[in-house]
């Protein structure tokens, strides 16, 4: 049997909204844009290979996915994908579904979309998530002829860079 591999990688550090700015538009501050490094660094140390990569539209999700994509050396194109900003884990799930063929699917995106999500697919609940911080990846597998519902996905890994120099697997 197969498995299907998804990775969601939660946006890193982005600046606070200032004067007439949007949410939407809020830049990775510095520190965000190593801990982006930091997050394609490892995935590529784990051998992370996405078919598919789904991003939020805002600036600080697919500046986060340049950051990571450049690391993967991939080229991979990077997909807009405007459901992913603000989504619900219903949603989520409806986005990643429709990528079912892929083996391996990275999506980018927003808090507390990802973090329940992650809870969801692992436990088959909503309300036991452990958090995602910022710059934060949970990768996961699903049997390859699943479908993507709760409690259908283990987890293979759950990394951040303030956890430790040393990647954990869970």
């Amino acid at each position: 049997m197969s498995v299907r591999q998804i990775i969601l990688l939660r946006h890193a550090h982005a600046e606070p909204a200032s004067g007439d700015e949007t949410d939407l538009s809020r830049p990775l501050t510095a520190n965000g844009a190593r801990e982006a490094q930091a997050a394609g660094d490892w995935l590529k140390t784990h051998g992370a290979q996405p078919d598919v990569v789904l991003c939020s539209p805002s600036a600080r999700t697919r500046e986060t996915a340049a950051q990571v994509m450049a690391r993967l050396a991939g080229g991979k194109e990077t997909s807009i994908e405007t459901r992913i900003y603000e989504a619900t884990p219903g949603a989520l799930i409806e986005v990643l579904e429709e990528h079912a063929d892929a083996d391996c699917v990275l999506l980018v995106g927003h808090n507390p979309g990802l973090e329940t999500l992650v809870s969801l697919l692992t436990d088959g609940t909503s309300d036991q998530g452990r958090g995602m911080p910022p710059g934060s990846i949970a990768w996961m597998h699903v049997d390859g002829d699943a479908s993507i519902e709760p409690g259908a996905a283990r987890r293979r890994h759950y990394w951040w860079r303030g956890e430790s120099k040393a990647a954990r697997g869970l």
